[in-house]
This record gives structure tokens, C-alpha cells and sequence, in this order.
């Protein structure tokens, strides 16, 4: 689920001088947590360059970064932490134009890992994906405002695959805890991955409703509103079901592969898989896609005789985990 790359000429830099005064200027007095992230949007905006093309001239250099990892970086979601993060910001800065070793020095020391770090990073929905600004403008046309106050503890995926290899249904169940009173809906985006292909219908279960639902067709984005059957109150439980049903057959095929997206951490998360038995996928497996937007964890997966397999992650997010599969020739 990556972005795409604009192929775009490259144009040479000839502002030394006022990113390296961008960089002295943004910088508080101590090396507070938001330094590196300033003075990184700092040197992008006064380098006169996109992210994609700062990818593109990075890519020239045989390094490979994603721009989902630079809009992290640069908003301070996340930092370079990883040896090929950090190598991959040495080269940045030289693209960039600034001194060597600036940008380096304002990452001070490693931020602690774990259960309690993952709880607090919590990331907005758009963040994502590689290009938000079609997930910010779709989210703007629905109500997600209560979203943000549910916690999600579980969440069960079950994907159909049809004979002719296309996306038949996804069901989806998910246990939530209100974090705070009156959460009554959550949020659905869905992403065709290959636009042009027709939308999904989203059917409610006997847990919540469908509330205004949006999209995007030039950008192959669905985004809906989830009603509860009543508001909660903090402390409170729920479970939600709903299901997306594409039309068929025949169903269209997207790009082999799901992927979950986690704003935040899930303490389960279960994927299940049916092909049908007369088309069964020659090879499957399982990865993750870290917030540097690095693939990690990858791993061959089985499938049944009868087209079943299933992955399953705990404690995990915030990130997005991915199953692919390749079909015989």
C-alpha cells in the first residue's frame, strides 16, 4: 500500500545559505523532543522541494526511503532510529543542503520501546498512507469525532476470495472500550488499492448501524461512519460487526494482498482467509510495515486443501499488517 513516486526532473539546489539559517533560526535553545522535526520541515521548505522528489533524488543515491517515513519524520510522529533510518538521514541532509551531522545531532537519545510507548503514540487515520491528502479530504465529508475516544482491543478480519481470483466479501468484527462518555461511532476507510474498480457495499451487522458514507473514486478511497447502537460511557464495552460485499460475479480483483491499518495498538488481531478450493494461491505470506514504512517480520504462510489460512498478531501497532499471495502462472 505504498504511494506513488513522481518521476519528475531533479532540480539542483542553490540555497545553502538560507537552510542553514532556517535550521540556527528554528532551533529552541535546548535540544527539546520537537528540534529534529523542526528543523527538518525547516530545511524541506526552504529546499524548495517535494517529498517525492526528495525521495526520487534519495533513490539516486541507492537509498531507499519511503515518503510516508519523510512526512513522519518531519511532523514528528516518529524519528529515524533504525541504522538504515539514520544512514538514509545522512544522505537527506545532503540533498537537503544542510551542514553534515545538523539534522543527526538533534535526535538525541533512543525513545524507550515497548507497551508503554505504543500506547501514546496513537497516530491520526490519514497518517497511514503514503499520500494522506485524498484520506483528509474524504474523512472531511463524514463524522469521526467520537473515534477517538474508543479503544480498540480485538479485531477479526475474515476475507472471501472468489474462483475468478477476485475480492468476493469482508467481514469485520471489532471489540471497542470507551475511553471517555458518549462514543457512538467509529471509523471505516477502505482502499481499493487498484482504483476503477467498483466500491464495495458496507452492510451492517446486528451491532451498529451505517452512518454517512464517502468516496473517492479518482483515488480508489471509501471512507463511512460506523453508528453504535447507543452511546457509551467511559469504561464501557462493545462489539461491532459490519460486512463489505463486493458486486458479482464477477468480482474484481485488486492487488493480491490485504492490509490492516493500526492508528493504534490492538491487543489481537486475527485474519482469516478463504480462497476458493478450484483456486488456491501457489505461494502466501505474512508481513508487517513498520512506521518507517519498512517491511519486517515476513513469513510464508499455509493454506488448506480446502483454500483456509489465517494470521494472527498480538500486542501490535501502531503499523499495518499485510498478507499477499501470488497465484500460479
Amino acid at each position: 500500500m505504498g504511494s506513488g513516486i513522481t518521476r519528475e526532473p531533479v532540480r539542483e539546489l542553490h540555497q545553502n545559505g538560507s537552510v542553514r539559517h532556517a535550521l540556527t533560526a528554528e532551533q529552541p535553545e535546548s535540544l527539546a523532543a520537537d528540534a529534529f522535526p523542526t528543523a527538518l520541515r525547516s530545511a524541506i521548505q526552504a529546499s524548495g522541494l517535494s517529498l517525492d522528489r526528495i525521495q526520487y533524488r534519495l533513490r539516486a543515491r541507492g537509498v531507499s526511503i519511503s515518503v510516508t517515513a519523510l512526512s513522519y519524520w518531519q511532523s514528528g510522529r516518529r524519528r529515524p532510529e533504525r541504522a538504515e533510518s539514520l544512514a538514509a538521514l545522512g544522505h537527506l541532509e545532503d540533498v537537503l543542503g544542510v551542514p553534515t551531522g545538523s539534522l543527526i545531532a538533534l535526535l538525541g537519545p533512543p525513545r524507550p520501546r515497548g507497551r508503554v510507548n505504543r500506547e501514546s503514540s496513537r497516530l491520526t487515520v490519514e497518517a497511514l498512507w503514503g499520500n494522506s491528502e485524498p484520506v483528509s479530504h474524504l474523512l472531511k465529508r463524514i463524522d469521526f469525532t467520537t473515534d477517538s475516544a474508543l479503544t480498540k482491543i480485538s479485531q477479526h478480519d475474515k476475507m472471501e476470495i472468489a474462483v475468478d481470483r477476485g475480492e468476493k466479501a469482508l467481514n469485520i468484527r471489532q471489540v471497542f472500550r470507551a475511553e471517555r462518555d458518549g462514543a457512538d461511532r467509529t471509523l471505516l476507510v477502505y482502499d481499493l488499492e487498484v482504483p476503477g474498480r467498483p466500491f464495495p457495499e458496507i452492510v451492517a451487522g446486528d451491532t451498529c448501524r451505517i452512518g454517512r458514507v464517502a468516496q473517492d473514486p479518482t483515488a480508489g478511497l471509501l471512507a463511512g461512519e460506523i453508528l453504535l447502537d447507543q452511546p457509551l460511557n467511559r469504561g464501557e464495552t462493545t462489539i461491532v460487526d459490519y460486512a463489505l460485499r463486493h458486486p458479482g460475479p464477477p468480482y474484481s480483483r485488486g492487488d493480491d494482498s490485504y492490509c490492516r491499518k493500526f492508528p493504534g495498538p490492538v491487543r489481537e488481531f486475527v485474519l482469516e482467509l478463504r480462497f476458493d478450493p478450484r483456486a488456491l494461491p501457489a505461494y502466501l505470506e505474512q508481513y508487517t510495515v513498520d512506521m518507517d514504512d519498512q517491511v519486517t517480520n515476513r513469513r510464508k504462510l499455509d493454506v488448506t486443501l480446502d483454500g483456509k489460512a489465517h494470521a494472527v498478531a498480538l500486542d501490535f501497532g501502531p503499523g499495518i499488517l499485510c498478507v499477499r499471495w501470488e497465484w500460479p502462472d
